[in-house]
């Protein structure tokens, strides 16, 4: 994607609220599980990433934080380059860009799916909580500024 043209109107808004929402995302808990009425946790996206490095699934944590963390910010840093940088920065933005978007939505899928599980399972009780809408309305907004900064191109 190459932006060069006049910026359309709510693209500032949708970079705002993209950043905004992916912010809350990673920090605000996803999900709420609770196990035999006694024990809940409450991870965020972030928490839950250091959670599988400190158990020793580092491969996994990497994997996760790679597609729910580094592809995101870079997608987002990718978009304020090419709306903000000028023609310059816009020149720059690699080809392959559009590949991160085939992501975007793939951790509130995998965070559905738990829920789903949890709840089918019948050992414990799962249900969605801010930070997994902020996710996901981070991942749409991406997804909207990104066809508007084209439609402009």
């Amino acid at each position: 994607m190459v932006y060069a043209g006049a910026m359309p109107p709510l693209l500032p808004l949708a970079l705002f609220a993209a950043t905004f929402s992916l912010a809350l995302g990673l920090v605000l808990p996803l999900i709420s599980v609770e196990r035999l009425f006694v024990f809940a946790d409450e991870p965020s996206l972030l928490a839950i990433i250091a959670g599988l490095w400190t158990e020793g699934d580092r491969a996994l944590s990497i994997l996760i934080g790679m597609f729910s963390v580094a592809f995101p910010s870079l997608k987002l840093a990718l978009l304020h380059l090419a709306a903000y940088g000028g023609k310059a920065w816009a020149a720059r933005i690699p080809g392959w860009f559009r590949m991160l978007s085939n992501w975007s939505m793939l951790d509130v899928v995998l965070v559905a799916l738990v829920i789903f599980a949890a709840k089918t399972s019948g050992l414990a009780t799962a249900v969605t909580k801010p930070g997994l809408w902020f996710f996901g309305a981070s991942a749409v907004l991406t997804a909207g500024a990104s066809a508007l900064a084209r439609r402009a191109a």
